[in-house]
Formats: structure tokens, C-alpha cells, sequence
């Protein structure tokens, strides 16, 4: 959130600049750093003004390689800092910690770099690296005249969609455009540029793949295969993306997203192909996180760095055995500590455990989870991004919510459900967009710099996304309406022409969620008391089948009346599990051996 952190960050020049504001050829003292300000703040905008500064924002990732190198050249160049001293306020932001000013800004980094009027209009926006020469001349540019330059386009707007669903016609085009076409068939994956572990692409292949598409099981499994080029293979976790399509030239951060989605879809792809790469795979990102990314209290930190330092880069760092790496030390890691990412990191280590039975990852999952709670709750609800933030962010309240209802449906622990429920009132009562579809980044009173472009709250895809899908599995638990209807609340801006007829890629998240609310998830409850061995195996039998869209629950009748009333069950003299479709369950199963059959019999085309 927009924190003022009250530090300015110095960054010294080149050793072959003028140093310490030596005196340079000319007699004129030359700036020999940018005086950065650390965080977006009120602080920031009320200066601007008063001052009659444009304002300079570098929006960076501390893993982010073209970050490190721009700070090495382009923001040691003198003229550069020159300019910034003269007639700028710099202003610089970690993005992994500012999720509202990220999603702002997202399309045009990382690095990105924004400028702004003593106003807080903006001038310009642009992607990645920049070149000290063209660097200065754009700042001058805009010094010497304060328009918005042709970056600077104003948003036509989402109107929202008239129900909460694709309509046949978006469907189509999403199916064709950003899940078939934008398929790459000989090496595997989407895009034709970089390649990357892109979990709803793969959740949907799965999906369709289990449902009998040959084609897109062959699609997911080529994926999987090509991506195993990204695992480290001394450490174990995914590399953040190819900037080659066949994988083979990774970028070797690491990041909280991408070992999140890697390890939820290669243990999914364990459970239904039983291929023992993927669950290789697997194991090594919970191996990186627990050697490499875990707190002394249990939580989750947030990305490692590609390179060692200036002269070790990735490429030559991660070549190397253990022992090696270890010799020259371990590229940096990010302590943070952020709900959001660890709601992501603790629904996957849930997943993982119901898959392949580990019980070391759940308890990763329930200690972290368990710390987030106690120490990242937002007042009035929801959850903050970091300690300090003063308000709780969309994101990381839902990935909390997402990962509660996993640990529910891992351990059939009640307080997980209670939380879910709370995250998702706090979804409902703090985020709702004023145009009446979809959810706000950020409560509308938690921009504290609400001057220039930041009067606008922001919708972002991936949040509204999770939203969708977190709503409708959890109407599905609680049989509360109310969630369904956050759900297609979600689906209404998703749904929009904007999005969904944009025929873009990286969509596929939208078809999913709009698969998951127009059928019932799979559904298996296990009715026996929980201090039975027969219960437990049948739930351990049930947790493991190979499915993502579910709802597995465990009602034992001393515990009272289950969560959600849609199917009533008798109480048995001995433990069952009800394998159910729609509206219906199919005859009690007490042999745990056999319940995988009979679910496949209630998941079948057309049972």
C-alpha cells in the first residue's frame, strides 16, 4: 500500500565519476548519486506539489536482473542524476512489496519507470531497461514540456457484462485464441516468447484432459516436459521464465508465484499421470522452500535473486553443484515476509500433502499458515501485505482465503472453514468496485495519495480471477449464496468485452473459472468419527484422487450438524464415504482401496 517509509536510499557513482561532489574538468561540481525516496507516499505527492517537481518513479523487483543493471548504468550516468537533482522527486519501490502501485503499473515492468507532473498526472510510462542517452533525453523532454507524452492513453473503460458468466460467443474465442492458438506445439507451453510454468493454462489443460480430451492432455503433458528445463536440479525450485522457446535459457530468479503455481501443477500431474519427474519436481520446490525460504517462525519469504553479484551471474552461479555455490555464498534473498505470497506458497503445500501423502508439507502449510494469521490480520478484516500497511489488500486476502479452504479440505479442521468465511466477508464488505462488477485492488479509502491518476481505483485480472474461483468453491462447502454471488460478481468484470472478448493471451484463467461455476465440483464426504483408522484412510483415499476442482469434507457426527446442509447423511455403525454428483451420491463406500473407482464412476462424461 502506499507507506511511507521516511528513508532516502543512496546509490554511489562509478568509480569513474567525480566523487564526494568533486570538482569535475569544467569547475562544476557533478552530483555523484540520486537521492532516492524509499516507498510511494502522502509524502511524496504534497512535496511534488509544493516544490513544482515532476516526479521520477522506478518501479523495481530486488530479483529482478534488468532492475540491478539499469541501476548500474543508466542511474549512475551524471547527466542522468543531474537531471533528477534539478527538476525531479526519484522515488523508488520494490514492487513485490506495493501490490496497489504494482498492479497499477504492471504491464510496463519490471523495471518500471513512470513520471509524473507536480500533479500527479502522468507523462510517460515504460517497460524494462533503458539506456543512460535515452534515458536523460526523455527526462529532459519532459522538462521542457510537461505534456503527456503517446505512452499516456486514457482507458476506454470496462463496462461490465450482464451476467456473471461467458457468454458462448467469448467462450469460443478465449478457447481459440488464448488456449489453442497461442499453444506453441512443438516446444510446449503458451507464448511464443518466453516460456513459463503458467498454472491456469496447465489447470485447464488437466481439467479438460480428465474429462477425456486427448488432445489437451497431450498439451499439458509436452508442457510439463519441456518446463523441467526451468527446475534447478542442485536445489530444487523453478527458475521464473525461458526468454527462449525451448526453455532451455532460463532467467534464474526465483519467485513466490512461480514456485506456488510449478508446485501445485506438477503434483496435480503426479496424481493423475503418476509420472515420477513430476513429483520429483514437486518435492524439489518443497525441498527449496524449506532449505532456503522459511522463517524461523514458519513463514514463507519471497524471492531469490538470479545472480550472485555484478561479476557471478545467474549462468555461471547455477551451473554449479552445492558445494560450489555454496563456496562462493547464496545469491540474495528477499526476508520479506507477505501474506499474499504465502497464501499462494501454503494452498499449494496443501495440495501437494493430499497428492502424495507428505505430512511434513502440511505441517509447513499449517505453521505458516497459522503465523500469517496471528501476524498479517488487517482491523476491520481481511489482510495486510506487509506488518505496517494500514489497511488489507485484495490479494492477499483472498490468496489467505484460497489457502484456508485448502487446509480445510486437507485436514477437515473447521477453523480453516471459519477462516475462509471471514476472508471472504472481508472480500465482499471492503473491495466491491463502484461500477458494480468486480473488486478494487484496495478498500476506496486505502489510497492515501488520492491526487493525479491516483483518484482511480484500480480492478486487477489475476485478483478478480481468484475471487471467482475462491467465491464459488466456497458457496460450494458452506452452501451460502452469498459467496456464489461474490463469485459471479468476480465473473461480471471478467466476463466484460474489455477482458474476454480481447482474445489476448494468457486468459485461459478466465475459462476456468468460468468451467468451475457452471458444474458441481467433485464431491466426497467420509461420515465416521475421527478417532477411527477406517475414516481416516477413506479421507486419505479421498484427498489423493486426482482432481483440483473438489470439495472433500469429513463429517463426524460429534462435531454437530456439517457446514453446508445440500445432502443429508445417515449415521453409520461403521465409517463410509459418499462419493456424490449434482445433487446426488452414489451408494456408500467403506473400503478405502475401492474409492477411487467409484469416484471415477460419479466423475465420468456424462454420469
Amino acid at each position: 500500500m502506499f507507506l511511507a517509509v521516511g528513508l532516502a536510499v543512496r546509490f554511489e557513482a562509478n568509480a569513474g565519476e567525480a566523487a564526494d561532489g568533486a570538482s569535475s574538468a569544467t569547475g562544476v561540481a557533478e552530483p555523484t548519486a540520486i537521492e532516492w525516496i524509499a516507498g510511494w507516499s502522502p509524502e511524496v505527492a504534497e512535496r511534488a506539489r509544493r516544490e513544482h517537481r515532476l516526479v521520477l518513479l522506478d518501479l523495481e523487483a530486488v530479483w529482478c536482473h534488468w532492475c540491478h543493471v539499469m541501476d548500474e548504468t543508466t542511474y549512475r550516468d551524471a547527466a542522468v542524476i543531474a537531471l533528477v537533482r534539478d527538476h525531479y522527486l526519484a522515488v523508488r519501490v520494490d514492487q513485490d512489496s506495493d501490490p496497489q502501485l504494482a498492479n497499477r503499473y504492471q504491464d510496463y515492468g519490471w523495471p518500471a519507470t513512470v513520471l509524473f507532473k507536480d500533479d500527479l498526472t502522468e507523462l510517460a510510462k515504460r517497460r524494462g531497461y533503458l539506456p543512460p542517452a535515452a534515458f536523460a533525453s526523455m527526462l529532459q523532454a519532459f522538462v521542457d514540456d510537461p505534456s503527456p507524452g503517446p505512452s499516456v492513453v486514457q482507458s476506454a473503460g470496462v463496462v461490465p457484462a450482464p451476467v456473471g458468466a461467458l457468454s458462448p460467443q467469448q467462450r469460443a474465442n478465449l478457447e481459440a485464441n488464448s488456449f489453442l492458438e497461442a499453444y506453441d506445439p512443438r516446444n510446449g507451453g503458451w507464448g511464443t516468447v518466453h516460456k513459463l510454468v503458467d498454472g491456469d493454462s496447465l489447470g485447464y489443460a488437466i481439467a479438460l484432459a480428465r474429462a477425456g480430451d486427448a488432445r489437451a492432455a497431450r498439451m499439458a503433458r509436452r508442457t510439463l516436459d519441456a518446463a523441467l528445463e526451468l527446475a534447478d536440479p542442485v536445489w530444487g525450485g523453478f527458475y521464473q521464465y525461458s526468454d527462449a522457446v525451448d526453455w532451455k535459457s532460463p532467467h534464474f530468479e526465483k519467485i513466490a508465484s512461480i514456485q506456488a503455481q510449478a508446485l501445485s501443477s506438477y503434483a496435480l500431474a503426479w496424481a493423475v499421470w503418476k509420472r515420477p519427474a513430476y513429483v520429483e519436481a514437486a518435492r524439489g520446490v518443497v525441498r527449496y522452500l524449506a532449505r532456503f525460504w522459511t522463517s524461523p517462525e514458519g513463514a514463507f519469504y519471497a524471492s531469490q535473486d538470479a545472480d550472485l553479484s555484478e561479476k557471478i551471474d545467474g549462468h555461471a552461479y547455477f551451473r554449479r553443484g552445492d558445494g560450489a555455490r555454496l563456496a562462493l555464498g547464496i545469491p540474495r534473498i528477499d526476508p520479506s515476509v507477505y501474506a499474499r505470497e504465502n497464501g499462494w506458497l501454503i494452498a499449494a503445500l496443501a495440495g501437494f500433502h493430499d497428492w502424495t501423502g507428505d505430512r511434513e508439507a502440511l505441517d509447513r502449510a499449517t505453521r505458516a499458515a497459522s503465523w500469517i494469521a496471528a501476524n498479517r490480520g488487517a482491523e476491520g478484516g481481511g489482510f495486510r501485505h506487509r506488518a505496517n500497511d494500514p489497511s488489507a489488500a485484495l490479494g492477499d486476502t483472498v490468496a489467505m482465503g484460497r489457502a484456508f479452504l485448502a487446509l480445510y479440505a486437507s485436514t477437515a479442521e473447521r477453523v480453516w472453514l471459519s477462516r475462509a468465511v471471514d476472508c471472504a466477508r472481508a472480500v465482499d464488505s471492503q473491495f466491491r468496485d463502484s461500477s458494480g462488477a468486480g473488486f478494487d485492488v484496495a478498500p476506496a479509502d486505502a489510497s492515501v495519495v488520492a491526487v493525479g491518476v491516483f483518484r482511480d481505483l484500480v480492478r486487477d485480472l489475476d485478483e478478480n480471477l481468484a475471487v471467482a474461483r475462491f467465491g464459488n468453491l466456497l458457496s460450494r462447502y458452506t452452501g451460502d449464496p452469498a459467496w456464489r454471488a461474490l463469485s459471479e460478481r468476480a465473473m461480471r468484470y471478467l466476463a466484460s468485452d474489455a477482458i474476454a472478448s480481447s482474445g489476448g493471451p494468457f486468459l485461459t484463467g478466465v475459462l476456468l473459472a468460468d468451467r468451475e461455476l457452471a458444474s458441481e465440483p467433485l464431491h466426497v464426504t467420509i461420515v465416521g468419527a475421527k478417532s477411527d483408522p477406517r475414516a481416516r484412510a477413506l479421507f486419505s483415499a479421498a484427498r489423493s484422487y486426482a482432481a483440483d476442482y473438489r470439495r472433500v469434507e469429513w463429517w463426524d457426527p460429534s462435531e454437530g450438524p456439517p457446514p453446508s446442509a445440500d445432502v443429508s447423511y445417515p449415521e453409520l455403525d461403521s465409517a463410509a464415504a459418499f462419493p456424490c454428483s449434482g445433487q446426488s451420491c452414489g451408494a456408500p463406500v467403506r473400503d478405502p482401496a475401492k474409492l477411487a473407482a467409484a469416484l471415477d464412476r460419479v466423475s465420468a462424461p456424462g454420469s
